[in-house]
């Protein structure tokens, strides 16, 4: 880099003690960098006949990253098996920073990201629920109010998390404000801490579908709240869309194909 910057007398760092950063000209250098090495990879992937796509860096936020993320990345390393998937689960604010930051080839987000540097491609649909544990006061209640909920206590995704503010928005529009007691960035967690009888949750009803099956948790129907969300694709435009980006876009859509709401997508049983 040293060797770039005194060909063209052009920085491409700010140096500040013994530290590099980025200055206008290297951020805008950047992607174009970014793209190169990405088709040269390609190229390398293709004469060599690999049967694979080298490294692919993947985002997903909670709901998708627990439930779908996973078991598209073994069908996807099943049909390329010299491919590697590097799969980091964030909320919505991390895997913008992460795209914008050209350490994500690919963000799968359960909201949009309204940034002009990104692109976005809408993918499924997807519901929230209010739940409570079966023994909690307002499951054996035939129609619960909003004043009802307003009165509970809530276990809330952390700010920064597209469900978080999904649930924040529905509420404000009908004038009523959650009292938060907990915030836990895991929907298992949330799941736990409903189940203890702490409080009343909202999370996907993806995440939802095994313990409503069993009973350990029960839906609370709220219709007057809109909690209904998009799936996202989400990458950078800058960015080339490698081959390997290009068939794992294929491979998401073939598992989810045919459901038009995530609470319908064929997923493995759990006892």
């Amino acid at each position: 880099m040293a060797e770039i910057e005194k060909q063209f007398g052009t920085p491409l760092f700010d140096r500040v003690g013994k530290s590099l950063r980025l200055n206008d000209m290297g951020r805008g250098l950047l992607p174009q960098a970014v793209d190169l090495l990405d088709r040269a990879h390609g190229v390398e992937d293709l004469l060599s006949g690999r049967l694979g796509y080298g490294n692919l860096s993947i985002g997903a936020t909670l709901t998708i990253g627990n439930y779908l993320a996973p078991l598209i990345a073994v069908n996807f390393l099943q049909t390329y098996p010299e491919s590697k998937i590097n799969l980091s689960v964030h909320n919505t604010a991390s895997m913008v920073e992460g795209l914008l930051g050209f350490n994500l080839d690919l963000g799968m987000v359960e909201s949009s990201c309204s940034h002009p540097d990104l692109l976005v491609e809408p993918w499924l649909e997807d519901e929230l629920v209010v739940f409570c544990a079966p023994g909690h006061r307002l499951a054996a209640l035939d129609k619960v109010s909003l004043k009802d909920l307003m009165q509970e206590p809530w276990i809330m995704r952390e700010k920064g998390s597209g469900t978080r503010e999904l649930i924040e928005q529905a509420l404000a529009k009908q004038y009523v404000y959650p009292k938060i007691r907990l915030e836990l960035e895991h929907t298992e967690a949330i799941k736990r801490a409903v189940e203890s009888g702490l409080g009343v949750g909202c999370i996907s009803r993806l995440a939802l579908r095994d313990a409503f099956r069993r009973g350990s948790l029960v839906p609370v129907e709220m219709p007057k709240l809109n909690l209904r969300r998009v799936f996202h694709f989400v990458m950078h435009k800058q960015k080339f869309q490698t081959a390997g980006i290009r068939d794992f876009l294929k491979e998401c859509r073939a598992f989810t194909a045919g459901a038009a709401t995530t609470d319908i997508i064929q997923l493995p049983y759990i006892p």
